[in-house]
């Protein structure tokens, strides 16, 4: 699944540390969702959304495939 989540996290001047913090994770697991490697749960889209003010859909790109999941 391919997030938006370094983008605006970029635009919004925010380290993944900082995100990290923000969200309670690890830098780790921030690194991870901007690759693509882990998939968040609902619970961490919801926190990451609403650090940014937009919608989950905003952040996430859902691929046919991601339906399977």
């Amino acid at each position: 699944m391919q997030t938006r989540i370094q983008e605006y996290r970029k635009a919004n001047k925010v380290t993944q540390s900082e995100l990290a913090d923000a969200v309670n994770v690890t830098r780790q697991t921030i690194i991870s969702l901007e690759n693509g490697r882990y998939k968040a749960s609902l619970v961490l889209a919801h926190k990451i959304a609403q650090f940014f003010h937009v919608t989950i859909e905003d952040l996430f790109i859902f691929n046919e495939e991601d339906e399977n999941i």
